[in-house]
C-alpha cells in the first residue's frame, strides 16, 4: 500500500473530498439533469409530443432523447400512446403533481412574498382569499413609505368597491360571487353594464385597478393568483396614497404586482403561471 502522503487525496474530516470539491457546491448527476428538460418540455407543452418535437423542445437531438424516454417510461414519469406514438406524463408523474399541489399551502407561499413586494412596490401590500362570505384579507405588509392604510387581517374586502374584491369578482365561481354581492347589498351588480365590462377588463388584463372609490386619495391594484387547477387561489393588491400608487397597467408597480403573482402561480401549478 502507498503511504506517501503526497499522492493520497485531500479528505476531510466529515469523510468527503477537501474544501475545493466542497466549495464548488452540492454535485448531481448530470444525465438527470439533461433527462429532466424533457419533463420540462412535455410541462410547457401542455400536451403530448411526437419524439422529433418533444427532443427539439428540450434542446436535443432525437436519437440522445429517445433511451431517457425508455427509463422515464420504465418508472411511470413518462408514457407513449400506442396510437400516435406520442410521449406525454406518466401515471408517476400525475401523482407527484398532485401530491406537490396537496402539500402547497397558497397562503404561506404568499406570505413570504409580500414583504420583498412592498419593498418594491412602495407602499402597503395585501394578501386575501375567499372565506365564508366573502374575500377575507389574511395578510398584511407595510411599504417603505411613512404613509400606511389602516388595514388588519380578517377585514373583508367588498366585491364591488375594492381592488382585492374586484379580482375576486372576475375569477371566483359566478354563484358564489352572485351570493357574496347580494350580502353586501348589491344585489343588481352583475346587471350593471358598467360593472360587467370592468369585469371582462379585468380578465383580460389580469389587473384591476381603484381611484378614491371607498377612501378619497386611497388608490389600489391587485392581481389574481391561480392554483394548478387553474382556479383563483388567492389575490395580492398594493393600497396606498393616489399619488404614490401609479395605476397603469404598464407602471413599474403593476409589473411587480404581476411577476409576484406569477411566481406564486408557478408555485402552485399553474402552467406558465397562467
Amino acid at each position: 500500500m502507498d503511504m506517501n502522503p503526497a499522492r493520497q487525496p485531500s479528505l476531510a474530516t466529515d469523510g468527503g473530498l477537501g474544501d475545493e470539491a466542497e466549495s464548488r457546491g452540492p454535485r448531481g448527476i448530470q444525465s438527470v439533469e439533461v433527462g429532466g428538460q424533457l419533463l420540462k418540455a412535455l410541462v410547457r407543452s401542455g400536451s403530448a409530443l411526437p419524439l422529433k418535437d418533444l427532443a427539439r423542445a428540450a434542446g436535443m437531438a432525437a436519437a440522445k432523447a429517445h433511451p431517457y424516454l425508455v427509463s422515464f417510461g420504465k418508472i411511470g414519469l413518462i408514457e407513449q400512446d400506442p396510437v400516435s406514438g406520442h410521449y406525454g406524463l406518466g401515471p408517476l408523474a400525475l401523482q407527484l403533481g398532485l401530491i406537490g399541489l396537496q402539500q402547497v399551502d397558497p397562503v404561506r407561499l404568499a406570505v413570504a412574498e409580500l414583504p420583498a413586494l412592498a419593498q418594491a412596490v412602495g407602499c402597503t401590500v395585501s394578501a386575501a382569499v375567499w372565506g365564508p362570505v366573502g374575500p377575507i384579507i389574511v395578510h398584511v405588509e407595510h411599504g417603505p413609505t411613512a404613509v400606511h392604510v389602516a388595514m388588519r387581517h380578517g377585514t373583508p374586502a367588498s366585491l364591488r368597491h375594492t381592488g382585492t374584491g374586484k379580482i375576486f369578482a372576475a375569477f371566483a365561481p359566478p354563484a358564489a360571487v352572485t351570493e357574496a354581492l347580494a350580502r353586501e347589498g348589491e344585489t343588481h351588480a352583475l346587471q350593471d353594464p358598467a360593472f360587467v365590462a370592468e369585469l371582462d377588463a379585468i380578465r383580460r388584463e389580469r389587473l384591476s385597478r381603484v381611484r378614491d372609490e371607498l377612501l378619497p386619495g386611497i388608490s389600489a391594484m391587485a392581481v389574481p393568483v391561480f392554483d394548478g387547477f387553474g382556479r383563483l387561489a388567492l389575490a395580492i393588491a398594493a393600497i396606498g396614497p393616489s399619488a404614490l400608487l401609479d395605476l397603469s397597467p404598464g407602471s413599474t408597480q403593476a409589473h411587480a404586482l404581476r411577476t409576484a403573482a406569477e411566481r406564486l402561480s408557478q408555485r402552485l401549478g399553474a402552467i406558465g403561471g397562467l
